[in-house]
């Protein structure tokens, strides 16, 4: 069952969500990210970081998936396909990243926000869901999105999963 365009505030409980934030923001010289030279299509010049915790179809899996179980024993997960951290930086404007689909075949998405700040998620119709920190977005991932940077920030982080559901 694929749950389209829900929003849940407040998904983790305080320490859970203080915990992930540690990992990703305040323990930067321990956190790897990568940088990747295009965010939609390899013809938009959109920068952004990626920290794959894990990737199915080539068998990655990042030792700190592990700090992800509090998000992911609240979903109904039958297989996970991937989930990546994704760091905006901001770039002195304000930009739109192309639309694009995570996955052609029929799947639940969620991005799970790490910080507030003013960009935010655009899906296929057009409904913003902005970056509000504890916040889980979940919708259909074969339907087209698109992502922001952020210019009230240094950076815009979320993680992105790929699964499908009970």
């Amino acid at each position: 069952m694929i749950i389209e365009n829900k929003v849940i505030d407040n998904f983790l409980e305080k320490e859970d969500y203080l915990s992930i934030k540690h990992m990703m923001l305040d323990d930067w010289k321990n956190f790897p990210w990568f940088y990747t030279p295009s965010v939609a299509s390899l013809d938009d010049d959109d920068i952004y970081f990626v920290h794959t915790f894990q990737e199915k179809q080539f068998n990655l899996q990042s030792p700190t998936l592990n700090n992800l179980t509090p998000i992911l024993k609240k979903m109904n997960i039958t297989d996970l396909w991937r989930v990546k951290g994704n760091l905006f930086p901001n770039q002195n404007k304000f930009i739109e990243h192309n639309s694009h689909i995570d996955y052609d075949e029929p799947h639940q998405a969620a991005i799970y926000y790490i910080n507030t700040n003013d960009g935010y998620t655009k899906l296929e119709d057009g409904t913003k869901v902005d970056s509000v920190a504890n916040r889980l977005l979940l919708f259909n991932g074969s339907k087209h999105h698109s992502s922001t940077n952020c210019t009230n920030d240094k950076i815009r982080v979320n993680i992105n999963f790929n699964y499908i559901s009970k």
